[in-house]
């Protein structure tokens, strides 16, 4: 790489560098708050509040590069621009095709992490990510149980009371079940209760309750069901491990489906690369409309909402796939279509007016 395609790459790299550890903050400090606000430090603890936050800033990885680098691109070249360094440059021989491929010195290889992270991390990070979550959400995982408290829940009407726990172990004793049903409540009164990991025999979570009763009130029958028992066993859902999830599904299992939402999460993800690349080219457009600094503003407010109408167009023509609205051809890439066609006939133009001025 030459002189000036390292200094025009290194002015891009700069404020690269700084907006994308900008933007992870921020993400990750409204995700901590989101999840703090949702009392999951009970739950999980502050070990796996870190990791969630961290798991769900490397899902949002593939749409903070993208913007650090749009961002990046109008702020290097901007700041070259109004320091007329653009015009220096160009006088002294170098074209803009050389300037171009500056700017795709650092696009590319910003694009290709950004395809690897959309492809392998981010499925695997979803697929962590939906089980902190499940378990954050487990109506009978005893790791969110504290003792002395009630934990209610209005979608199944369930109520748990556990009145001492011993947090080594995990066990727990004198313990009070609620959950009504659509035709009869039922209340389990038990002295222990202790919760299993999956097991080699059994591979779903269960809780053992010993030496309890169990009261079945119905509204039908005219007399209710009491129940004594040493030991009982409540199996809990783990389905959230078991069930498929696209999101969190290998880049290989999508490719050997037919399924139109698989086909719409395939294409998002190759798609990435191309995408980061386009935008940093689209940025690049901006730099030959504001020469002044008293157009900057304007600027930005532009590219900005170039940026918001390319990111819903995005989402739409994912949707689009999904529902089968458009085929998988174009599928998601009309999008990038349209975007190359604007590039090409923005340098058409750019041409045709220095070939203008030079006549």
């Amino acid at each position: 790489m030459k002189l000036i395609e390292r200094y025009i790459a290194r002015e891009i790299m700069l404020p690269f560098t700084v907006v994308i550890l900008i933007l992870i903050g921020l993400f990750a400090s409204f995700s901590s708050a989101r999840l703090l606000a949702g009392a999951v430090t009970e739950t999980l603890g502050i070990a796996g509040l870190i990791k969630l936050v961290f798991l769900k800033t490397l899902i949002a990885l593939e749409v903070l590069i993208p913007i650090a680098l749009y961002i990046s691109v109008i702020m290097g070249l901007g700041r070259l621009n109004k320091d007329q360094e653009l015009n220096v440059i160009r006088s002294v021989g170098i074209s803009g095709h050389r300037i171009v491929i500056a700017v795709l010195t650092v696009a590319i290889p910003v694009g290709i992490i950004s395809g690897m992270l959309s492809s392998y991390v981010r499925p695997w990070a979803y697929g962590e990510s939906y089980i902190l979550d499940a378990q954050a959400e487990a109506e009978l995982n005893t790791n969110r149980f504290q003792a002395g408290r009630f934990y209610g829940s209005e979608k199944s009407g369930r109520v748990i009371y556990v009145r001492n726990k011993d947090e080594a172990d995990k066990q727990m004793q004198n313990i009070f079940h609620y959950i009504k049903k659509p035709d009869s409540s039922e209340i389990v009164i038990a002295k222990q209760a202790q919760q299993f990991k999956p097991t080699a025999e059994d591979d779903r979570p269960h809780i053992q309750l010993s030496e309890g009763i169990i009261y079945q009130l119905t509204n039908i029958a005219s007399t209710d069901d009491v129940i004594q028992f040493k030991k009982m066993i409540y199996f809990i859902d783990n389905d959230f491990v078991t069930n498929y999830r696209r999101k969190a599904a290998a880049t290989r299992t999508l490719w050997e489906s037919d399924l139109p939402r698989d086909i719409a999460e395939l294409q998002w993800r190759i798609s990435r690369p191309l995408a980061t690349i386009l935008l940093a080219l689209i940025a690049l457009t901006f730099i030959h409309t504001s020469p002044r600094q008293d157009k900057t503003e304007k600027t930005y407010l532009i590219a900005a909402l170039v940026f918001a109408a390319y990111y819903n167009l995005s989402g739409l023509a994912k949707t689009w796939v999904e529902q089968e609205t458009i085929g998988s051809v174009p599928g998601v890439w009309w999008l990038e279509l349209l975007m190359l066609l604007v590039l090409i006939t923005y340098a058409l133009i750019v041409r045709q007016k220095h070939l203008s001025r030079s006549r």
